[in-house]
């Protein structure tokens, strides 16, 4: 797998936005890849060598459509530390 393969996209959302702020990113990654591999990636991408990467599974959540239940699909988040002074422009709208 290439870095863009393993990073699919970051979240942006409220709390991730504030997390920003103490130098935490937070990012959509495909389901097997590692601790080890996230931070190369992001190494490759955005050219910043992470402190710390947390890894964990979001479960799908139960949703109904009518008189049928089913289940929007599990991902993988990673949250990314960096360095005080280092920053990843992810928030920016082009």
């Amino acid at each position: 797998m290439n870095a863009n393969d393993i990073i699919i996209r970051p979240v942006i959302t409220e709390k991730a936005t504030e997390m920003a702020k103490q130098n935490k990113y937070i990012f959509r990654v495909h389901k097997k890849a590692n601790k080890d591999m996230i931070g190369r990636a992001i190494n490759s991408i955005f050219g910043v060598m992470p402190v710390k990467v947390n890894v964990m599974i979001v479960r799908g959540k139960r949703k109904r459509v009518r008189y049928n239940y089913g289940y929007t699909a599990s991902w993988k988040k990673a949250i990314v530390t960096l360095k005080e002074g280092e920053k990843i422009d992810v928030f920016e709208t082009k």
